[in-house]
């Protein structure tokens, strides 16, 4: 089984200052949002928001710096269609900036029946591979992510998220006790390294120094914590 390690004080503020990115870009919203689950959700985080160039170079800074500080090992990143594609992109260049350079690869949704053909992308999947999405909600992506990876003989060894949400998976419309990250993590035998999680959400929600309309929406997001939330 694949455990998560405490964060330390360095982990701890690059997450802090990623939930203030994520705020700041309007990424990271409040109010009232029905989920893929359907629970009302008191928070949003949409990934699709980091639409300039700015804002994808901080992101991808972020990443990496996540990335390498997990001492996750890893041969080659891979982005899951759609959103995972700009992500692996720009990730890997960044990790090259930080002195790690790395292939990188991507998948199409449909498979392309001319010029060089298949699904896949980029450069050839090989080694242990570290799949690179924004989140993971019901871990279906991760399957697939996990299933073309093996099919090309290579291994799905990690997964970089920006945020866990550290909520109950849904499985035939229930809730279940674990959630996607635990299910990747310690029923598939990943690891999974996280920019940032709900705690840290919560703790920045909390601080003195977030803004008054910001520490009003924390006993919302603590509510919703604990009804549907887990552990690490």
């Amino acid at each position: 089984m694949v455990v998560s390690l405490p964060q330390s004080g360095a982990d701890a503020q690059l997450a802090q200052d990623f939930v203030e990115f994520a705020v700041d870009a309007g990424v990271l919203r409040f109010g009232q949002f029905t989920t893929k689950a359907g629970r009302i959700s008191p928070y949003f985080f949409n990934a699709g928001l980091f639409d300039d160039g700015a804002k994808m170079a901080r992101l991808s800074e972020f990443y990496a710096k996540a990335i390498l500080a997990s001492g996750v090992a890893f041969d080659m990143v891979f982005g899951p269609a759609y959103k995972g594609i700009p992500l692996a992109a720009t990730v890997a260049v960044e990790l090259a900036r930080q002195g790690k350079n790395v292939p990188f690869a991507y998948n199409r949704k449909e498979a392309k029946d001319h010029g060089e053909g298949g699904s896949l992308v980029g450069a050839p999947l090989q080694g242990r591979v570290l799949i690179i999405d924004d989140v993971m909600s019901a871990g279906t992506a991760a399957r697939e992510s996990i299933a073309l990876i093996k099919g090309a003989g290579a291994i799905p060894y990690g997964m970089a998220i920006a945020l866990d949400r550290q909520e109950k998976a849904t499985e035939n419309g229930k809730d279940v006790s674990h959630s996607a990250v635990q299910y990747v993590r310690d029923q598939l035998g990943m690891q999974v390294c996280t920019i940032a999680k709900l705690e840290d959400l919560l703790a920045f929600l909390a601080q003195g120094t977030a803004a008054d309309s910001m520490r009003a929406h924390h006993s919302q997001v603590l509510a919703y914590r604990e009804r549907y939330g887990v552990g690490n």
